[in-house]
């Protein structure tokens, strides 16, 4: 959890924070108000915040959200931190929460997807950490290709994804929704996605992690609007989401863009 103990006035703190809802990323603690998020951003931080060092590198984090993981990566002293995120919500979030969490504003926030990210900053960065968004893009090809051409030669990418589990080269493309999203396009197996990524021209293709999405990690809290995990799961069956989808696992990946290609 990220904690500021800032002496502030409680309710009047707390009507800022409820107005900003749905919290998705966190949990935070200011001024001894939790922030109880709907996901515990530090479980997934935990598997991968030793995937590859930050002290004085030049690291972007895309599909940032409100920052949660650029806050906690100011921790391992890069040289500089930029966010990703084209929303609206998120950005506000993440303009309410500086004052506690990086008052010295060494993090900039861009207001662009990841099909804008090498326009704005081609071969710029040593270290990306794109989590939760690759299964969102219609052309996960596409999306591979841009952040290959915002790293740097040699500079890493740290991946998150849903995945299926299957030693077959596919991938599943929901009907209408996957666990009620209507914008999830394509899960792929991890050989499917080892492929695509060295398609693109990444190297070193390492798994860091693998594991399922449980209520732990995701849940219903006062500081979200509407449902979450335990609504998008089989009622019965909770190892098959609503549609009859095998329920949500996430891989945890790690590649380099080489020297040569």
């Amino acid at each position: 959890m990220l904690i500021c103990n800032d002496n502030l006035n409680p309710k009047t703190l707390l009507e800022e924070i409820m107005a900003l809802r749905p919290w998705r990323k966190g949990p935070f603690e200011i001024s001894q108000i939790k922030i109880d998020s709907e996901w515990d951003s530090s479980i997934k931080w935990d598997l991968i915040k030793n995937a590859t060092p930050l002290e004085d590198k030049i690291v972007a984090d895309v599909g940032c959200n409100n920052g949660y993981y650029l806050f906690k990566m100011l921790e391992h002293k890069p040289k500089s931190l930029v966010g990703f995120d084209p929303g609206v919500l998120v950005k506000k979030q993440f303009e309410f929460l500086v004052p506690f969490f990086d008052k010295e504003k060494k993090i900039i926030y861009e207001s662009l997807g990841v099909e804008g990210l090498h326009e704005k900053y081609p071969n710029a960065f040593d270290v990306v950490f794109c989590l939760g968004v690759l299964y969102h893009r219609k052309s996960p090809l596409e999306a591979l290709k841009a952040l290959y051409h915002a790293l740097k030669i040699k500079g890493e990418l740290v991946l998150d994804t849903l995945i299926i589990d299957s030693p077959l080269d596919i991938a599943l493309c929901p009907k209408k929704t996957y666990a009620k999203m209507k914008n999830v396009y394509f899960i792929p197996s991890v050989s499917t996605l080892k492929g695509w990524c060295e398609r693109v021209g990444f190297e070193n293709f390492e798994i860091l992690s693998v594991s399922k999405t449980t209520p732990k990690e995701q849940r219903k809290t006062d500081f979200i609007l509407g449902q979450s995990l335990e609504d998008f799961l089989d009622k019965t069956d909770h190892s098959k989401t609503l549609e009859g989808y095998d329920a949500p696992l996430r891989g945890y990946f790690k590649m380099l863009k080489p020297s040569k290609r």
